[in-house]
């Protein structure tokens, strides 16, 4: 225990690391990350006001309408409150992926910082933090033929042998791919086809990111301990349900058009379908979303702690950290 409380300590110590400077045109902007179930969006409220901020949501499922309590998105009360940007911006059968979050994002900082304001990014899908401090690679176009193809093999004898494949020509990327993530072992295979490089040697700028020091960290990440995280995760999964998940889904099961890939992969609308159609119980259902998020939680925390420059912190600290940066008092 006392070895954890050192290790937490200097992690919180501000003076012994090194903190990321965002490139253009994000070098001015503030990011509040964290696993799921944190508090990233309560502490966001908080802290709006005094860094005279508006926020920018760097959440992948919070773009969607129509999916509010499952995504936990902000209520209306606190997004007429607080200025929210890159929430409700698609229609759940429309799909939103990194590279066109990235220039939404790039076009709303630009119109926050007109006005006078700072730009906090909030929200904890680590793929869209990466594009922040990364970019994006400048990979091939998307091949349909070749696509195609993959999609059927990968429906006729399972996505395991495309990640086998995938492992054969770039271990490196495979390594970092479950191998039920169809989308983006296809396009990894896809790069390798086109190019006859690993998209992992494409993506070198990740590894190869300058760092430059800055006087106050620009990227946040909320810690705490594991079983208060799993505790807070628990029953944010339980509220879900008690405040209308399950007629949330229904509502999503009654459009026209069915939820795309990408709005598909939201935590908790899978159980609640297998709960509607009979599959489980209510509380099977509870259950698996508390078990997913868990698990989620802890891929996020293994993302951020690989993040050059990313401050980890408690609720408390992050006030500290940031005071420098604060124009209301």
């Amino acid at each position: 225990m006392r070895a954890l409380s050192r290790k937490r300590k200097n992690r919180e110590d501000s003076d012994t690391i090194t903190h990321a400077m965002l490139p253009p045109p994000f070098h001015n902007t503030l990011v509040l990350t964290g696993p799921t179930g944190s508090g990233k969006s309560r502490l966001a409220l908080e802290l709006v006001p005094k860094l005279d901020a508006e926020i920018v949501a760097m959440d992948s499922m919070t773009l969607y309408r129509g999916m509010d309590v499952g995504t936990a998105k902000p209520t209306p009360t606190e997004r007429e409150a607080v200025p929210h940007h890159l929430i409700n911006v698609l229609d759940p059968w429309q799909s939103g992926n990194v590279a066109w979050w990235l220039g939404e994002a790039k076009h709303v900082v630009a119109e926050i910082e007109a006005r006078g304001k700072t730009a906090l990014f909030v929200g904890g899908t680590p793929l869209y933090l990466k594009a922040l401090l990364a970019g994006l690679f400048d990979g091939p176009p998307a091949d349909a033929t070749i696509r195609e193809r993959l999609t059927r093999e990968a429906e006729a004898t399972g996505s395991d042998s495309l990640h086998r494949r995938l492992a054969e020509v770039d271990p490196i990327c495979a390594a970092r791919l479950h191998p039920n993530d169809v989308r983006r072992i296809i396009r990894a295979l896809e790069v390798f086809e086109l190019t006859g490089r690993p998209i992992s040697v494409w993506q070198t700028q990740w590894s190869t990111m300058e760092v430059k020091p800055t006087d106050t960290p620009t990227v946040i990440c909320l810690d705490m301990p594991r079983a208060e995280l799993y505790d807070r995760i628990n029953q944010r999964a339980a509220t879900m349900f008690a405040e209308g998940l399950i007629e949330e889904a229904q509502r999503l099961r009654a459009m026209d058009r069915p939820l795309s890939i990408e709005a598909s992969k939201a935590l908790g609308y899978a159980e609640a379908f297998d709960l509607l159609d009979g599959r489980i119980t209510r509380d099977e259902a509870i259950t698996r979303v508390q078990t997913r998020s868990r698990n989620l939680a802890k891929r996020q925390m293994t993302w951020f702690r690989h993040l050059p420059g990313c401050q980890f912190a408690s609720l408390e600290l992050t006030q500290t950290l940031w005071r420098y940066k604060m124009k209301v008092s």
